[in-house]
């Protein structure tokens, strides 16, 4: 097959010539042997297909929602009243910190009552890796632990977090329920305002538009263990480490891999990253 593929495009005939005269003997589609060209899979490159090297490269349509209707009962609206109707549950506020331009993201999420925040680090601004690492959390967590950490969720329009469903469910096969998500008003992001003031101190040491694409994970928890030790005076002086322990306990602290930092330690500064 490569044979006969390289020498009939090396005379100057073009793929679909040589596809429409011997499809009996390549047993594949034309659309294929284009693919097996971009992986290197033959000899023959783009440049030797003289209509493909004058193509400019197609436009990307930028990333839909997956769910379209993903904000029916779950507009801003929706989360005041239902914050009315249940002002015992704690909320939690996420949100994408983004790093250089199509490199590695962050998902935060801000628990407000104690001003705590975890951050993951993804390869990707997708939906999917904000699911996998709900997966995770449930998982490290369980049921109990997550149920009371997560009730309610409230977030913005990104298309990161336009599957609720699949956040707000478990994957298994009884789909039962493990939390509420919200979302924002479009262009509102003061009503999560909690989560935007801690990303300040995140940019401290992850300037804006900062290639992230060289940390790992353990990088971030080192980042958010400084973050999460430094005191806030809405706190009456105490660190987020501390309130969250108060209210949740140690163990959960751990689970969650957060550690405390002790204040003449804390780093806020680009070095604390550095290798």
């Amino acid at each position: 097959m490569r044979d006969t593929f390289q020498r009939l495009i090396r005379n100057g005939q073009s793929v679909h010539q040589v596809y429409e005269s011997h499809v009996n003997e390549l047993m594949c589609s034309e659309k294929t042997l284009y693919n097996y060209i971009d992986a290197c899979l033959f000899d023959v490159r783009n440049i030797d297909l003289p209509r493909k090297v004058k193509y400019r490269p197609r436009y990307k349509k930028p990333e839909f929602k997956i769910d379209r209707g993903c904000r029916i009962g779950r507009s801003y609206k929706d989360f005041l009243k239902f914050m009315e109707d249940h002002p015992e549950l704690p909320m939690v506020q996420m949100d994408s910190v983004i790093g250089s331009r199509g490199g590695k993201v962050l998902l935060t999420v801000h628990f407000v009552e104690s001003s705590l925040m975890l951050a993951f680090l993804r390869d990707s601004n997708t939906s999917q890796s904000v699911i996998d690492i709900f997966e995770e959390l449930y998982r490290v967590l369980g049921k109990q632990d997550f149920c009371r950490l997560f009730p309610v969720i409230l977030t913005d329009n990104g298309s990161e977090f336009s599957n609720p469903k699949a956040l707000e469910f478990t994957s298994d096969q009884y789909r039962s329920r493990r939390t509420y998500l919200f979302y924002c008003d479009a262009g509102s992001p003061y009503q999560k305002g909690a989560c935007e003031v801690n990303h300040e101190l995140i940019r401290r040491v992850l300037p804006k538009g900062a290639s992230m694409d060289d940390l790992t994970q353990e990088d971030i928890c080192r980042m958010m263990d400084h973050i999460n030790s430094y005191k806030r005076k809405k706190l009456n002086n105490r660190t987020p480490y501390e309130t969250f322990s108060f209210y949740y306990g140690e163990e959960l602290l751990r689970k969650l891999g957060c550690h405390p930092v002790a204040a003449g330690d804390i780093v806020l500064k680009p070095r604390l990253l550095k290798k």
